[in-house]
């Protein structure tokens, strides 16, 4: 479902602030994997979701979602492929409008996005239904402004916009980092439970070494730009933090207090 082949990003090339962030990145995710992505700051890990969502174009190499090379797109038009979840809850959302108008927003994602026509009795009765399923309370808040939810309950209407068109490629940029350690906990499990229920593809970074042991069926550890670890399946099942803390100190990496603290 996504392909990232031999892929090099250099941010201020020539200047003394050069810096490689992507150096010869390779990875391929099969329809339907959860993989979480772990590594050290500067390891590229939000420059590689950002490369495939197309916030800037890469130096070389080639990415693929669906078989279709999206490489060359811009960022507007890989939105039909993609559904994104950032760190900051503040993004990803229209603050002074209502919960029920941004899911309409989403749910026109990749079409000539308008509420000139309003929101049908159909669509709300839908919302309805969606947001119920949170256990947030938020269905009986429909015309709330988004701006007035917490934290918490922003990131979860924001996983409801982000996979309401069921994206080909879900991508979660450490997007329980700002919450405290309970609302994180509650978001990483309708995170886990909407991934699940639409066997969505999907890379979540994290810092939390045990939240990227326990989510997803396969993990990651980037260094230095590109992929240094790779394991799935029983062998990730029966990891360890200190097992990644040691992989990591192998690689010549750095922990830092948010990866130990984990």
């Amino acid at each position: 479902m996504l392909e990232i082949k031999n892929v090099y990003k250099t941010f201020n090339p020539g200047t003394v602030n050069e810096k490689v962030a992507l150096n010869g990145l390779n990875l391929t995710l099969n329809d339907g994997d959860f993989v979480t992505v772990i590594g050290g700051n500067g390891a590229g890990k939000s420059t590689m979701l950002n490369a495939v969502a197309g916030v800037w174009p890469v130096d070389m190499g080639k990415i693929l979602i669906d078989g279709q090379d999206i490489t060359r797109l811009p960022e507007h038009k890989r939105a039909p492929y993609i559904g994104r979840v950032f760190q900051d809850p503040m993004m990803g959302t229209a603050a002074t409008m209502g919960i029920d108008e941004n899911l309409a927003l989403a749910a026109r994602r990749g079409a000539s996005r308008t509420l000139r026509s309003g929101i049908t009795r159909k669509e709300r009765e839908e919302y309805h239904e969606l947001l119920k399923s949170l256990g947030l309370g938020l269905e009986d808040r429909m015309t709330s402004k988004v701006g007035l939810l917490s934290g918490g309950q922003r990131q979860a209407v924001t996983l409801l916009m982000a996979t309401l068109k069921k994206p080909k490629l879900l991508l979660l940029d450490e997007h329980t980092a700002a919450l405290d350690p309970k609302t994180a906990a509650k978001v990483l499990e309708l995170s886990d439970k909407i991934v699940h229920e639409h066997n969505l593809t999907t890379l979540m970074i994290t810092h939390n070494m045990r939240d990227a042991i326990k989510y997803g069926n396969r993990l990651i550890m980037m260094h230095e730009g590109r992929v240094i670890y790779d394991v799935c399946g029983e062998e990730k099942s029966k990891l360890q933090v200190s097992d990644l803390l040691l992989r990591f100190e192998q690689a010549g990496g750095e922990a830092n207090d948010r990866m130990i603290l984990s």
